[in-house]
């Protein structure tokens, strides 16, 4: 039976042939952009490009063709690499992601991803910035007229790097495992992004409290992860895990600034809240969240992070709603 020439399953029914490449794929990889059809050409141009002499080739950097399956079948084994964070999927075997997948001449085509060549600084910049927009809107119609309205850029801003914060943890867990790793901007989260924007923009127009909002714009992306294993789990978990810890400093913190300097503390309070909230969201064990794969890996590491999560924001959210003569801010 036939394998693809991308991830190695055995194909059901009948092989789709690429005539750009020339490799036959199962279902899952027929199309061009699945398969690299542009990194499979430019390999295959580089092996012809070879002497005929005895020479080391790196194989890792390039594709297996059909009559290599033999070999192919020694040196892998059935499980599917890849990332699972649903903005990206690698299928290939760890070793064959090329030195750097990101570079505009690796031949690797992104889906779902805006601008995937373009500098990280600037997707990060990009992604904060909306982010802070979003949380600008959402703090303005509580705080205007009020003679607080620095808090609004406070806020925004602690908004802002509670979301970045959250990103790097992913990012530097996956550098210390030696993966390949950039933030990106995603298609589907920008559209959530700017749909969030507008609906909050929306609700400042009418002169009410803003409509709810969805803030996505973009996520870490990591390359080479196995489906699910402790790398996997630890990567997915860095993110709430800092959220968890960032948020309970800035618990600590607001209960350390004396109460004449109300509402600030109030404000590093709620902060604190905003911490909770994203990585308890982040949790959820559902689509792309970090939860699914946590779950997935290690229930009790699941059950520890989203139980102090909790207890944490409600303990939060207790002492910052709680009455004005048993609230430890006034």
């Amino acid at each position: 039976m036939a394998k693809c020439a991308h991830c190695g399953e055995e194909i059901i029914g009948e092989p789709f042939y690429c005539s750009d490449c020339g490799q036959n794929y199962c279902s899952l990889h027929k199309d061009p952009i699945n398969h690299d059809c542009e990194f499979v050409k430019t390999s295959f141009r580089s092996q012809q490009m070879q002497p005929t002499t005895a020479s080391y080739i790196d194989v890792s950097q390039i594709p297996h063709t059909s009559q290599e399956l033999g070999y192919r079948e020694q040196i892998s084994t059935s499980e599917i690499r890849g990332t699972t964070d649903g903005t990206y999927t690698w299928y290939r075997q760890e070793a064959q992601v090329p030195v750097n997948a990101f570079d505009p001449d690796s031949g690797i085509k992104f889906k779902g991803i805006l601008f995937p060549h373009t500098s990280e600084l600037v997707h990060f910049l990009i992604g904060v910035s909306l982010i802070f927009v979003i949380g600008f809107l959402n703090f303005y119609p509580n705080l205007i007229n009020t003679g607080y309205e620095w808090g609004i850029f406070m806020l925004a801003g602690f908004y802002a790097t509670a979301f970045l914060f959250h990103e790097f943890g992913h990012r530097q867990v996956a550098v210390h495992f030696g993966l390949q790793t950039k933030f990106r901007l995603l298609t589907f989260g920008m559209i959530l992004t700017v749909f969030g924007i507008i609906t909050g923009l929306y609700g400042l127009v009418l002169g009410g409290a803003a409509l709810p909002t969805l803030a996505l714009p973009g996520a870490v992306v990591v390359l080479g992860l196995d489906k699910v294993d402790r790398t996997t789990g630890l990567c997915k978990a860095a993110g709430p895990t800092i959220n968890l810890f960032y948020g309970t400093i800035l618990l600590i913190i607001s209960f350390l600034i004396p109460t004449q300097f109300y509402p600030l503390n109030m404000f590093v309070g709620y902060a604190a809240s905003l911490n909770y909230i994203l990585g308890a969201f982040n949790m959820i064990p559902l689509g792309i969240l970090d939860g699914q794969n946590i779950w997935k890996w290690n229930k009790k590491v699941y059950l520890l992070l989203i139980g102090l999560l909790l207890i944490l924001l409600i303990i939060t959210l207790i002492v910052i709603y709680a009455p004005i003569d048993s609230s430890p801010y006034i």
